[in-house]
């Protein structure tokens, strides 16, 4: 896991490279074309990454964006209407066989699907209308890492090309060296407060609740710890009232218009006694601040994940967990 998270740079850097060509004409596709809806497939890490999508195409495009259910197709044997509307699969093997189904019944009732998926021989690959490869090269360790940044990578580029925004198309030309200088960051300094920590929330809002849901499926699947992920509104529906004294939160922080609703999460944890690591944001009176980087609000996040991966490593090997091999999981996870 720390070898293959320390490749997320260098899969970027092959996106960059390789994908601009697809991506190009993938965008051309959709402003000639725009769907009236886009929906998205994925489990597991895979689907947080749709999270992402969902919040750059809501906000960007103004297009509603949705997580299908593959059992809706695989149990149930239903095919909603999929005409007109932009399917986003992703995935890192292209082999689980309910997403190869509601993909392949999205194309049948007219979708057009387009799979951002690691294995370019995949049947997931074969059945798109459009392929984005991933570019992440083997990845053995059960725990996906550099197959999810660069799936928050190309749906970054995708999004981009699509609007045609140059200050993101830039940012995304040096998103390889802020990977770099994230994973280069250290958050030993977490370690205390986690170390024994049997619960805890992870909490974001955004484009950045996508980190926050992959980094609590991090710490169930490597460390053991049973934690879950909120966004800083959601989280003061209900979830709060477990929150007291010693009761760990990470929260990250992205510089845009969701900072200050974050910022005022942190700031009533703290309140209630909560440890709160914080990752950017304005410094709070007994928040344990980690270091962030500045860069475009739209890949803080990538950057904070990244950061974290070293984080979760370090944590599982301390609390004698070994992160490659979680227990009762597969690389592949055949759902149907």
């Amino acid at each position: 896991m720390f070898a293959e998270a320390a490749q997320a740079p260098a899969v970027v850097r092959a996106q960059l490279a390789g994908d601009a060509a697809v991506i190009g004409r993938l965008a051309e596709r959709l402003r000639a074309a725009p769907p009236r809806a886009v929906i998205t497939l994925g489990r597991g890490s895979s689907d947080h990454a749709t999270t992402y999508a969902r919040y750059l195409i809501e906000t960007r495009l103004g297009i509603i964006t949705g997580s299908a259910a593959p059992s809706v197709t695989s149990l149930y044997d239903s095919a909603p209407g999929m005409a007109g509307t932009l399917c986003l699969a992703v995935s890192q093997s292209g082999r689980s066989p309910d997403l190869l189904a509601a993909a392949q019944a999205a194309k049948a009732a007219g979708g057009l699907v387009v799979a951002l998926v690691n294995d370019e021989a995949s049947p997931l690959a074969t059945l798109a209308d459009v392929t984005v490869p991933l570019k992440a090269g083997p990845e053995l360790s059960v725990a996906a890492t550099k197959s999810y940044i660069g799936a928050l990578s190309a749906i970054a580029q995708i999004v981009a090309h699509w609007t045609g925004d140059d200050d993101l198309t830039a940012a995304l030309a040096g998103l390889p060296e802020l990977l770099e200088r994230a994973w280069a960051l250290d958050w030993s300094a977490a370690l205390p407060y986690l170390i024994d920590a049997r619960s805890l929330y992870v909490v974001a809002r955004g484009v950045g609740f996508a980190i926050a849901q992959e980094a609590a499926l991090k710490f169930k699947e490597t460390c053991g710890v049973h934690a879950e992920a909120f966004s800083a509104a959601e989280v003061l529906h209900g979830p709060m009232a477990l929150v007291g004294p010693g009761f760990p939160v990470l929260a990250f922080v992205q510089d845009d218009e969701t900072r200050e609703g974050v910022e005022a999460m942190i700031g009533a944890g703290l309140r209630l006694g909560a440890e709160v690591l914080q990752v950017g944001g304005a410094a709070q009176a007994g928040a344990r601040a980690l270091p962030g980087l500045a860069a475009h609000p739209v890949l803080q996040p990538i950057a904070g994940i990244q950061s974290f991966y070293r984080l979760v490593n370090a944590l599982a090997v301390a609390r004698g967990f070994d992160p490659d091999r979680p227990p009762h999981l597969a690389k592949v996870t055949e759902t149907t």
